[in-house]
């Protein structure tokens, strides 16, 4: 797959790393000559400039990317890109940051497929380690899994069943299930879906577009 990451911070150069391992296709685009130049010499297809710019995104081959992730510290710019994005048909992920408000979080939330919490992640893993736990092994297992979480939207053919009855690939999981504003909690079989509940799911990379036929 072909990927266009906005953003080489610590996020974007991270991601951007994880995909290239796996044998996926990445661009960068930055507007800082700086981390143009360090991605350029990690070996990645760089264009320089802002990502919020749809001239830029275009040189860099948005039109033919599967997927933009706009993973800079400007909420604004990462809009943009992921609205670029949209229009190019592209699978979108935004990332915003733990101290914007929920209403901020729910007016960005309808218009990307995906909205990423560095903060949130990076306090996760620190908590996990408190505790005496390993968050590295969703590091190791980052190759062939992926870990979501989907809103159970109105027309979802989910809502009414149980966990028990969803028709989901093999190798998918839901491991949590909330509630709207509710935090979320290990599921029971018996669980019923509701519109605008939210399920954690992990399931193979492979299966991820089915995982999200079968529930939104």
């Amino acid at each position: 797959m072909r990927f266009v990451i906005v953003g080489y911070g610590r996020v974007g150069s991270r991601t951007a790393r994880i995909l290239a391992e796996e044998g996926h296709e990445v661009v960068i685009v930055d507007n800082d000559h700086d981390r143009i130049d360090r991605a350029a010499d990690e070996g990645f297809e760089t264009t320089h400039g802002d990502g919020a710019d749809e001239a830029v995104l275009t040189d860099a081959g948005i039109a033919t990317a599967d997927a933009i992730g706009a993973f800079t510290p400007d909420l604004n710019a990462n809009f943009a890109a992921c609205m670029v994005g949209n229009h190019h048909g592209c699978r979108t992920a935004l990332r915003i940051d733990e101290d914007y408000r929920e209403d901020i979080y729910e007016q960005y939330a309808d218009e990307v497929d995906e909205i990423i919490y560095p903060e949130r992640l990076g306090a996760a893993g620190a908590k996990t380690a408190m505790l005496g736990g390993d968050f590295n092994v969703v590091t190791d297992l980052a190759a062939t899994l992926q870990l979501t979480v989907l809103k159970i939207p109105d027309e979802s053919a989910a809502i009414g069943k149980r966990m028990s009855e969803l028709n989901l690939p093999e190798s998918a999981r839901i491991y949590a299930h909330g509630r709207a504003r509710e935090s979320l909690t290990i599921p029971l079989p018996g669980t019923e879906l509701e519109a605008g509940d939210e399920v954690a799911v992990v399931t193979e990379t492979s299966s991820a577009d089915e995982v999200r036929a079968a529930l939104q």
